[in-house]
């Protein structure tokens, strides 16, 4: 990856002059790969932070936090989440906030929800994840044709 200098502390990545083959692989920061995903269904306190929403996933989901499932939580406002997973080293805390729209996220019931790496991909762009489906399983060929 270049180095990009003032321009990405500054917030300036987009004007400069590589435009968007700045971001050509760059280190992706997050859960990536094949994934086990729990949401949250209900709205959490979002002053918490990795240790107060690993204690949320053992006490009220009655999970192990330290599992390697990425738990997902929302804000009251539904333009804030948060992920905290167990990445084999330590706790990992990830946030975002939609600068436009919300998350779409499914009904405020008691429970979880469970996603596919793919959902949650599409959740974290602020996408409709439920418009997401898995691949369907072809048979081979048996012959060339």
């Amino acid at each position: 990856m270049r180095d990009h200098g003032s321009h990405w502390r500054e917030g300036r990545a987009r004007d400069h002059r590589c435009g968007d083959r700045c971001l050509e692989g760059a280190a992706v920061i997050g859960p990536t790969g094949p994934v086990r995903v729990m949401v949250a269904t209900r709205p959490v306190d979002f002053r918490k932070g990795a240790e107060g929403l690993a204690a949320l996933v053992r006490e009220e989901m009655g999970a192990d936090p330290f599992n390697g499932v990425i738990y997902v939580f929302r804000a009251r406002r539904a333009d804030r989440i948060k992920l905290v997973y167990w990445d084999g080293t330590g706790v990992c805390l990830f946030a975002k906030r939609l600068e436009d729209g919300r998350f779409q996220w499914p009904a405020i019931t008691d429970g979880v929800v469970r996603l596919t790496s793919a959902q949650l991909q599409a959740l974290l762009e602020g996408l409709d994840w439920r418009r997401v489906h898995g691949a369907r399983e072809i048979a081979a060929p048996t012959a060339a044709s």
